[in-house]
């Protein structure tokens, strides 16, 4: 017998504080901060980001500081890629989206600025560029992706500093920004799109709006044309398309089966080649590689699916190839329906704290439910969404999305207030993950 969700319910799992008290309901917080505090173990994380950001904290607060936390990130601050697309448009400012490690590091969670090198599974020990190796009794990586620049040809090191993907929020977010401003009235704005999976599925077309609704503002005979490798928009297709074909009617162009595979550059503009031999120039170019789990989880061993991804133990999220190493957010092999977005990746952080909580207490982890909320700002106010939740099956040892029984888990039509919605979800996911 199928489980549908209630959309009452629906809400109250996509509350962070519902999905908190839901996961650390398995576990037993001693009081934190007390000096007599018996130390559990070493837990080191490698990736800063929504995933790993929410692990450390949730080790610290679950375990009642019983376990030692070390978080490696190579940024100084935390830069969130959900909302970076509002800096592109123009309605957001970087600063706004940034946020630094301060909270964590008032948990007694050690953050360390550096690059990690390598990890030994069997020695239980990390490299790192500039400290010395450090031990640890599990470790967690939320790496991220790494992009494969080389499966589109011409586009080298040289060519990346101006054909930008600003597909990690930070330097390229506002460097694309600048351009856009830069780009005379009248020119071509182009997004290329790989073939899924890739790091979230609606943004691409999300930029794409947001481009168009500076465009319609302040750039009006200019033009985003969009060009996706798939067969068909991802996410929110009625929603993205009817966008296109109303709001913003003569500014948007939208081609599927358009894989870009070649790089042509000259001194006023870029062309792109599609797999088929189509070309397009544009003023502005912005292409999205074809992307994999990051370099450190292909160094570990961890990637073993598709020669791509990291399958894992949905319950533990520990790799189902290197034990005792946890894989986190975008790297995963996603499961059914499940997106490479901040959101899951926050609630993978808080079922990998719980389960190292519970094997370091010597009982056995849990499964938990993980619920994902994907927000899409089609102007600078007014905003689609997509909701889901998703459950363990035990017998196929996945996670699987619930049915929804009342109420749509996609929004019938962008609003301005889901607009408010939506920064305050990223405001309260924020600070859930770093205070």
């Amino acid at each position: 017998m199928k489980t549908s969700l209630q959309r009452r319910e629906l809400l109250k799992f996509l509350a962070v504080g519902s999905a908190s008290s839901l996961l650390s309901a398995c576990v037993t917080p001693k009081s934190a901060g007390s000096s007599a505090v018996q130390q559990l173990g070493h837990v080191i994380i490698v990736g800063g980001g929504w995933g790993g950001a929410t692990a450390a904290k949730y080790l610290r607060v679950w375990s009642g500081g019983a376990i030692n936390v070390t978080l490696i990130e190579r940024n100084a601050q935390f830069v969130s890629c959900p909302l970076s697309n509002l800096v592109i448009g123009g309605s957001k400012k970087i600063q706004d989206i940034t946020r630094d490690y301060s909270g964590l590091r008032a948990l007694g969670v050690h953050v360390l600025m550096d690059e990690v090198t390598g990890i030994d599974p069997i020695k239980k020990q990390v490299s790192l560029q500039k400290t010395a190796s450090l031990r640890y009794d599990r470790i967690i990586i939320a790496p991220g992706v790494e992009f494969l620049f080389d499966q589109i040809k011409g586009l080298n090191a040289k060519a990346q500093q101006t054909v930008l993907h600003a597909w990690k929020a930070g330097p390229q977010t506002v460097a694309l920004r600048q351009q856009l401003e830069a780009m005379p009235n009248g020119g071509v704005f182009a997004i290329s799109i790989p073939k899924a999976p890739y790091r979230c599925p609606p943004g691409p077309y999300e930029r794409a709006c947001q481009v168009a609704w500076y465009f319609k503002n302040y750039k009006p005979k200019s033009k985003v044309i969009i060009l996706d490798a798939n067969e068909e928009v991802t996410s929110k297709k009625g929603l993205f398309t009817k966008a296109w074909n109303e709001q913003y009617k003569g500014l948007v162009e939208y081609r599927n089966n358009w894989q870009a595979t070649e790089l042509e550059t000259n001194s006023s503009f870029h062309t792109v080649v599609s797999d088929l031999g189509d070309k397009l120039k544009a003023d502005v170019l912005n292409i999205i590689p074809p992307q994999r789990a990051a370099d450190i989880a292909q160094q570990v061993g961890a990637i073993n699916a598709n020669q791509k991804w990291c399958d894992v133990n949905w319950i533990t999220m520990e790799s189902t190839a290197v034990p005792g190493l946890h894989v986190l957010g975008d790297a995963t092999l996603a499961a059914s329906l499940m997106p490479k977005s901040g959101h899951m990746a926050n609630q993978h952080g808080k079922a990998a704290a719980a389960a190292i909580v519970e094997s370091f207490n010597g009982r056995t982890p849990q499964a938990m439910m993980m619920a994902n909320t994907c927000y899409s700002f089609i102007t600078d106010k007014d905003v689609v969404h997509v909701a889901s939740v998703h459950r363990y099956d035990a017998a196929k040892k996945t996670m699987l999305p619930l049915p929804i029984s009342t109420g749509p888990a996609l929004s019938t039509e962008p609003n301005a207030l889901e607009g408010v919605y939506a920064l305050s979800w990223a405001q309260t996911v924020w600070a859930d993950m770093l205070s």
